[in-house]
C-alpha cells in the first residue's frame, strides 16, 4: 500500500522511517519540510492509506474524511469518541466506503507483552490472581501548555497504553475501572493516576511526574509470576518468569533480556494491513477504551 503521513511531527518521522519508499507524501500545516500543508491539498489518488498522527482535537474529522474517501486509517492513540454515536457513526461511513481503521497501541508488539500474553493464554502460570502495570515518565513540564494539557492528560497518553492491554494481554476486554487516585500536580490535567478494574484485579498506574522512564508489569498467578521491565525505546527489557515452589520456598527462576531497536512500529503498520486485508476495524475496542477514559476523568474516587 502507498501510505500518506499526516502529521509529521516526531511520530510522523518515526513512521515514515518504517514505511520507507511506501510513504509518497506528508503532511504538517506548521513543518515546512512536509509535502503539503494540509489534507486535503494532497491528491487522494496518491495513496491508499493514511498514518494520522495528529492532535486529538482534529483527530475526528480528518479520520472521517479519509474514511469517506475509502482510504484505510492507522490512527495514533488514544482516538475518544464523546459518545457511541460518534463511534457507530464512523463504522457506517467506513463499511459503506470499503474502508477500515486501526488505532495503534503499539506496545502490545513490544517482544515481552508478546511473551506475557502467550504464557497468560497458556496458563504457564496458572490461574491470574493479580496484575499490576505501570507507565511513567517526567515530562511534565513538556506537556504544559500544549494541547495534551487537557482534562484527560495521562489518562488518554500513557493510561491509555495499560487499559489496551488490560483487553488485549489479560482477556479483560470490555471490564469497567475505578479511579484510586487521578491529580493534577503541575499541569491543567491530571499528570497522574490509579486505575483498577472493577473487581480489584488489575491495577494501572501511570504518571507525568516519574523522573526516571520507566514501565512495569507484574502478573500474580497460582503457580507462579512474571515480571517485565523497561520498554525497548528506552534500551534492553527484561522479563522474569517465577515458577511457584510448594508449600513455600525460593522459586525457579527464568531471565530474558531483550536488547533491540524498538521493533513495535514495523509489527505494528504489519498487524494494519492484516486488518485491511481481513475487513476488521478496532471500532469496539475505541469504544471500550472511550468509555473507560470517559469515566476516569470525571467519576468520583473509589
Amino acid at each position: 500500500m502507498r501510505y500518506l503521513i499526516v502529521g509529521y511531527g516526531n511520530i510522523g518521522a518515526k513512521r515514515r522511517r518504517v514505511l520507507g519508499e511506501r510513504c509518497v507524501a506528508t503532511v504538517d500545516p506548521y513543518n515546512p519540510r512536509a509535502d503539503f500543508p494540509r489534507l486535503d491539498a494532497c491528491p487522494v489518488d496518491r495513496y491508499d492509506a493514511a498514518v494520522l498522527a495528529v492532535p486529538n482535537h482534529v483527530k475526528l474529522a480528518q479520520l472521517e474524511y479519509l474514511l469517506d474517501r475509502g482510504k484505510h486509517v492507522l490512527v495514533e492513540k488514544p482516538l475518544v469518541f464523546s459518545d457511541d454515536t460518534v463511534a457507530e457513526r464512523l463504522a457506517r461511513v467506513a463499511e459503506a466506503r470499503g474502508a477500515i481503521w486501526y488505532t495503534s497501541y503499539n506496545f502490545r508488539f513490544e517482544p515481552h507483552v508478546v511473551a506475557i500474553r502467550r504464557l497468560v493464554a497458556d496458563e504457564a502460570i496458572g490461574t491470574v490472581y493479580r496484575v499490576r502495570m505501570f507507565y511513567g515518565n517526567g515530562t511534565a513540564a513538556n506537556v504544559a501548555g500544549t494541547w495534551r494539557d487537557d482534562h484527560l492528560g495521562v489518562l488518554q497518553d500513557l493510561a491509555s497504553h495499560l487499559i489496551d492491554l488490560t483487553g488485549w494481554a489479560f482477556g479483560r476486554f470490555g471490564t469497567e475501572f475505578l479511579v484510586w487516585a487521578r491529580d493534577a500536580h503541575e499541569l491543567r490535567g491530571v499528570d497522574h493516576c490509579i486505575l483498577a478494574t472493577a473487581d480489584r484485579r488489575v491495577v494501572v498506574e501511570c504518571s507525568y511526574l516519574s523522573w526516571k522512564n520507566r514501565w512495569s508489569i507484574e502478573v500474580i498467578g497460582s503457580k507462579g509470576s512474571l515480571q517485565m521491565e523497561g520498554l525497548t525505546k528506552w534500551g534492553p527489557t527484561m522479563l522474569v518468569t517465577r515458577h511457584r515452589r510448594l508449600p513455600s520456598g525460593v522459586p525457579d527462576e527464568e531471565r530474558d533480556v531483550v536488547d533491540v531497536p524498538d521493533p513495535t512500529w514495523a509489527a505494528d503498520i504489519a498487524h494494519f494491513e492484516e486488518m485491511t486485508a481481513t475487513g476488521r476495524t478496532s471500532c469496539e475496542n475505541d469504544m471500550w477504551l472511550s468509555r473507560v477514559l470517559r469515566h476516569a476523568a470525571t467519576s468520583p474516587l473509589a
